[in-house]
């Protein structure tokens, strides 16, 4: 569909941008990053530099736009892209802002962030109108179904012929 190809690649741009944007200039997320990443890496095998995992997400950033924007893998690249932006949300922690200034704008990044989860997630369940797994699952259930009936019916019915040829 044409509304596809078109919206991919729109919301795909700022994901390229923001993660060409942590390649190239790690150190200057690293003060927003750090209160995220400090505690994860603490609770998680992930190392404890803020830098590398800053590259990191950048890294996923580009890996998941770009193939958000070319269409190739679309649900898994916004899944990916997801992921990305939870510890980016959790930076703009507008709760711990004093200066109602800077408040006022980390509000407007935290909102505009899960507006783009929003549109990551209706992206990442998107089938293009084909059947779903749980739909193509159901469907295999029921012909399971439908075939152990039959073949319990032909088996009486063997067993039953077979009973008469002995008679």
């Amino acid at each position: 569909m044409i509304v596809r190809r078109i919206a991919r690649p729109m919301m795909a741009g700022i994901f390229i941008w923001g993660g060409i944007n942590a390649l190239r200039y790690p150190a200057a997320h690293v003060p927003a990053a750090e209160p995220v990443t400090k505690p994860l890496a603490a609770k998680t095998q992930l190392p404890d530099d803020t830098e590398l995992l800053v590259r990191a997400n950048g890294a996923a950033m580009v890996a998941g736009g770009a193939m958000l924007a070319t269409g190739k893998f679309p649900r898994v690249a916004s899944a990916l892209l997801l992921g990305t932006m939870v510890p980016t949300t959790a930076t703009h922690n507008f709760w711990a802002e004093s200066d109602p200034q800077a408040k006022q704008g980390k509000i407007t990044q935290f909102l505009k962030d899960l507006a783009l989860m929003g549109g990551l997630i209706i992206a990442a369940i998107d089938t293009e109108g084909r059947p779903g797994v749980t739909y193509r699952a159901k469907l295999a259930g029921e012909s399971v179904e439908r075939t152990a009936r039959q073949a319990r019916r032909e088996a009486k019915l063997a067993a039953l012929q077979a009973k008469n040829a002995v008679s």
